[in-house]
């Protein structure tokens, strides 16, 4: 899928995310092979909306992954929307950095407070903005923020570590969010990441997501681009 176009943003480049709403399937880099990262992430273009960046500091989450170096790599290979999600304790330090790398959206998580504050600092310095919750934080954390951010990550695993099954649980929330953004007429965004695949793609869309983050059941297959077409299908049919 193409996307939108491009704006300029206190002069650099923005990539448009698209009408909020639409079903988008977001693979997530974290699952691929790093030794031929651009490769990979040009194999599937042809299947990828928004392209996921997992960020992880190793303190958020028992994880480190990658940072700023390596988004602004990567956008030399790619025209697609940067969707970084970032697992960190201190993200606004690096608002400005992922911004001059390439990044177009930056998620912080709700757990680590101080959340209308990040959400102005992100959006300050020209970056789309999301708010994720883990699968055990209750919608009430994140609801009274809704009005003020771009997009709504709903964790369907506990961050830090790829391949995780999916939490069917948190369904319930899904719904929840659903019911709120379209009940005030809001234009977010609700997005799963976590043992998204053929099977539970339908599911989350039936709840009311639409945007797939798919790691392994995409980058984990023989051939990653007919994985991705077979995963929107799925999620289509719901």
């Amino acid at each position: 899928m193409a996307v939108t176009g491009l704006s300029r943003l206190g002069g650099m480049t923005t990539i448009d995310a698209g009408p909020t709403g639409r079903l988008r399937v977001a693979p997530s880099i974290l699952a691929a092979d790093f030794g031929s990262l651009a490769a990979q992430v040009r194999a599937i273009d042809d299947e990828t909306d928004w392209l996921h960046v997992d960020v992880m500091d190793g303190h958020f989450v028992p994880n480190v992954s990658i940072g700023p170096p390596v988004v602004a790599s990567l956008r030399r290979y790619s025209d697609r929307f940067f969707d970084c999600h970032l697992m960190m304790t201190e993200p606004g330090r690096y608002f400005k950095a992922f911004k001059a790398a390439g990044a177009d959206g930056c998620t912080i998580h709700v757990e680590i407070g101080d959340t209308g504050a990040l959400i102005a600092e992100a959006r300050a310095v020209g970056l789309r903005v999301g708010l994720a919750a883990n699968p055990d934080t209750p919608f009430s954390a994140v609801a009274p923020f809704l009005g003020g951010i771009d997009l709504l990550l709903l964790m369907t695993v506990f961050p830090g570590f790829g391949g995780q099954s999916f939490i069917g649980e948190v369904m319930d929330k899904v719904v929840q969010a659903r019911g709120e953004i379209d009940g005030q007429g809001l234009a977010v965004d609700l997005e799963v990441d976590g043992g998204i695949d053929e099977r539970t793609a339908p599911v989350a869309v039936g709840a009311g997501a639409n945007v797939l983050v798919a790691g392994s059941a995409i980058f984990a297959k023989p051939d990653p681009l007919a994985a991705a077409r077979a995963l929107r299908l799925a999620a289509g049919a719901a």
